[in-house]
């Protein structure tokens, strides 16, 4: 059954409805944990060893931070491949161009098409800048994020780079909420409106939230 499910196309939706909002729910915690920082060193930094140290003593140092990474690498990689193939069975299915096109449809297949490989490649340089330090700028200093993330954001290459990504972020988000509420059954007639929104607010508001650090790093409220 399962098989079955993930072969259809409204299973790969699913998926890719499902997962998308996993990691919707992971950018709204992780962009409310980013703005600690506009609380000082000593918060962000208080904030950042608590994130090892949820759930303790029932689970072990870290525990729960790789169980919640486990989580996001699982949908990250079901969404990938799932928008990969339904993007190659949609082209299967229509391999002559239309003569008539659909501009809107076409720009927002486009925004999430290049949306998600500009998401994709950024995921990869933000852990090895933030977390693992192979490309920090700085120095990196295990412990000290707050320090790390000031280094990070102090070149322009980092700004340009996150910047870039957070509004493919918000790009993606305002598309991607309004069709994972279609694929899930949630849209009708009476919600469109309102779902449509409620992703405009909500990729305007993670969009302004991330980008919020870079900026105040550049204009030096946080230094």
């Amino acid at each position: 059954m399962a098989r079955s499910v993930w072969d259809s196309t409204v299973g790969k939706k699913t998926v890719m409805a499902v997962s998308g909002l996993i990691m919707l729910l992971y950018l709204v915690v992780h962009m409310i944990g980013n703005l600690k920082i506009f609380f000082g060193a000593g918060e962000f930094n208080h904030y950042a060893h608590w994130l090892r140290t949820v759930g303790e003593p029932f689970m072990h140092y870290e525990w729960t931070l790789w169980l919640v990474r486990v989580v996001l690498v699982v949908a990250v990689v079901a969404h990938a491949v799932s928008a990969y193939q339904l993007s190659r069975r949609d082209i299967k299915a229509r391999p002559s161009r239309y003569v008539h096109k659909k501009p809107r449809a076409g720009y927002a297949t486009r925004t999430m098409r290049w949306g998600g490989i500009i998401l994709a490649l950024f995921i990869v340089w933000h852990i090895l800048d933030l977390t693992t330090g192979t490309v920090h700028s700085g120095g990196f200093q295990e412990g000290r994020p707050y320090q790390n993330v000031v280094d990070t954001f102090s070149t322009w290459y980092g700004n340009a780079i996150y910047i870039v990504a957070m509004l493919a972020v918000g790009l993606h988000i305002r598309h991607g909420f309004w069709s994972a509420a279609q694929t899930l059954g949630v849209g009708s007639r009476t919600l469109d409106r309102a779902l449509k929104a409620t992703a405009d607010i909500l990729a305007l508001l993670l969009t302004a939230g991330f980008i919020a650090v870079p900026v105040a790093v550049m204009t030096g409220v946080v230094s």
